[in-house]
C-alpha cells in the first residue's frame, strides 16, 4: 500500500502542505502516523477524496462526450492572420492550444480571462511516475 507524507499528498493536489493539513485536522482526510511519527496518508484514501473534490466534470457546460476539462486563466494569446495559439494555466498544467483566430475573437479570449481546456484524444500516454519519495507500508504494519 502506498503512503504519501503531507508535502507529497500538497505537491500532487498541487495545494500547500498547510492545507493538507488543515484537511486532516478537521476530518476531512484521514491521515496515520508512521513510524517517524510523521503523518502519512493512504494512497487509495487520498484518491477518494480527490474524487469527491472534483465533483461532476460536466457541471456548467454542454453536452459533451469529453470528460477531460482543465479550467484555468489564460496566460497567453498569440494571434496571427488565420491561426492563434492560447496558452492556459490550469492548476499546476499548462495546456496550449491552437485554433482560428475567428475562434478566439468569437470567445473573446484574452490574458487573465477563465477558459475551460476540453481535451479530446484518441490517444492518451500513462506514465507510472513515483512521488519523490513514495512511503510502501511494512508488511504487518
Amino acid at each position: 500500500m502506498t503512503m504519501f507524507r503531507i508535502g507529497e499528498a500538497a505537491e500532487l493536489l498541487g495545494v500547500s502542505a498547510d492545507t493538507v493539513r488543515r484537511w486532516v485536522d478537521a476530518g476531512r482526510l484521514a491521515a496515520d502516523r508512521d513510524e517517524h511519527g510523521h503523518r502519512v496518508i493512504d494512497g487509495v484514501e487520498l484518491a477518494g477524496f480527490v474524487r469527491e473534490q472534483a465533483g461532476d466534470p460536466g457541471a456548467g457546460s454542454e453536452e459533451s462526450s469529453a470528460r477531460n476539462r482543465l479550467r484555468g486563466i489564460v496566460t497567453a494569446v498569440i494571434k496571427d492572420t488565420v491561426m492563434a495559439q492560447v496558452d492556459i494555466q490550469a492548476g499546476p498544467f499548462r495546456v496550449v492550444s491552437l485554433m482560428s483566430r475567428e475562434a478566439v475573437d468569437e470567445l473573446d479570449l484574452r490574458v487573465g480571462s477563465v477558459a475551460v481546456a476540453v481535451i479530446k484524444s484518441t490517444t492518451v500516454v500513462v506514465e507510472r511516475s513515483a512521488p519523490a519519495v513514495a512511503h510502501r507500508a511494512r508488511p504487518g504494519a
